[in-house]
């Protein structure tokens, strides 16, 4: 992450670029569209500051080290998993994940617990359509 913090007016700024999903003073985050147009312009030859320079962004604003540094870590993740290696999968994972294969006892477990939730939660949902009904009488 680079040491750049941006001010308020770099903010509004940035957050009314159409690539940008979210800012905050310390970081940006960028859209799986502008990645996947990077690495499009990237594979013909383009450097990366011209790229971010012709989507909008102030190469000023964002400071050299940070365009550097997303350009390689999206032309190592482009390499690794291809266009998939681009999306932004933060909000479909919670916690560290796993480095080794769970075993087929811990799989059923989790799987029972997962049964379990899913029981409980409809229990709780046929509770709350009961007392519905009771309060629309």
């Amino acid at each position: 992450m680079s040491k750049k913090i941006f001010t308020e007016k770099e903010v509004k700024l940035l957050l009314s670029n159409q690539y940008v999903k979210s800012v905050s003073s310390k970081g940006i985050t960028y859209t799986d569209e502008f990645k996947h147009v990077f690495m499009a312009e990237k594979e013909k030859g383009k450097f990366a500051r011209e790229i971010f320079e012709d989507c909008g962004f102030d190469a000023e604003i964002l400071g050299t080290e940070r365009i550097k540094s997303a350009s390689k870590r999206w032309q190592k993740a482009y390499k690794k998993n291809g266009i998939m290696g681009l999306r932004d999968s933060r909000a479909g994972n919670s916690g560290r994940p796993r480095e080794r294969e769970l075993t087929l006892e811990e799989t059923n477990a989790r799987l029972e617990a997962e049964i379990n939730l899913l029981k409980a939660e409809n229990e709780l949902l046929k509770k709350i359509r009961f007392a519905e009904r009771g309060m629309r009488k």
